[in-house]
Formats: structure tokens, sequence, C-alpha cells
């Protein structure tokens, strides 16, 4: 590679602590894309270990706080024109998929045997209908009920 000129390396971060997700507008000022890693940002909002089998029941992807920093940091990285994507179990998990959608995500990473079925998802989307969906998905007291009533 000597004597060859590279191209300019893009920096990103990940997301997956709370305070990285509250002050992405910041951290946004210096990378150049950002994942969010929802496993761990999953667990630490909520204080669960999710290997511990005492409180692994309480692990919850839809649980109002997880969801509005994942919107939040959506939400920033679409507004910045920074690229955004969700990682985790979140991401290939096909009853999450419109939700993400209607955020604004547009980049998902996924286990390769889940990328089939978020595809078709994704394929069957009609996102300007998703958005207001998923903003009452935000708003709800159990974001859960309104994502299974759409089911």
């Amino acid at each position: 590679m000597r004597g060859r000129r590279l191209r300019a390396v893009q920096l990103g971060a990940m997301i997956e602590i709370p305070a990285a997700a509250i002050m992405v507008r910041s951290l946004l000022k210096h990378f150049d894309f950002v994942s969010i890693g929802t496993n761990d940002l999953i667990q630490y909002t909520l204080a669960i270990d999710r290997a511990d089998e005492a409180v692994a029941h309480l692990y919850d992807p839809l649980h109002p706080a997880v969801l509005g920093l994942v919107a939040q940091v959506i939400e920033a990285a679409n507004d910045m024109g920074k690229q955004v994507c969700v990682c985790g179990e979140m991401a290939g998990d096909t009853s999450m998929t419109r939700l993400l959608l209607g955020l604004g995500l547009r980049s998902f990473s996924m286990h390769p045997a889940q990328i089939l079925s978020v595809k078709q998802e994704v394929l069957r989307a009609d996102t300007r209908k998703l958005q207001p969906w998923a903003q009452a998905v935000l708003q709800a007291d159990v974001p859960a009920d309104v994502l299974a009533a759409a089911s």
C-alpha cells in the first residue's frame, strides 16, 4: 500500500449508553455516522442484566424510555444529514421493522439469517403512513399495545 493514496476514512460512534443517546447531537458534530447498539442501550437504560435470569424478563425493547432514546438518535442523525444504523436484536426483529422505519431509520444491521424477513417487511412498508403511527407508539403509555394493535 506504500505510495498509494487512501480515501478518507469515515468515523462513527456506537450509541450504546443513555448518555451517548442524550448527547448525540453534540457527538454527531465529530462523527460521520452513528450506530445504535440496541442490546446494550436497552440493558443500560433499564438497568437490567439480560443474562441474569432473575431480572431478564424486565428487558423490554418497547419500554417508552428505550424507544424515546432510539427515536431521539434517529431524528438527530437525520436532521444533521448523518447516517444512522440500528444493530442488535431490535434490528432483526420483524415486529420492530415498521416502527423503526416510521421513526426514520433506513439502515439495519442484523444476523444474515434475519435479512430476508426484515427485507420483506421493508418492501411492504409505506413510510409516509408509518410516520404518524410511529409517533403514536412513542406517545403511548404502553407502546406494545399500540404496536400489537397494528399487526
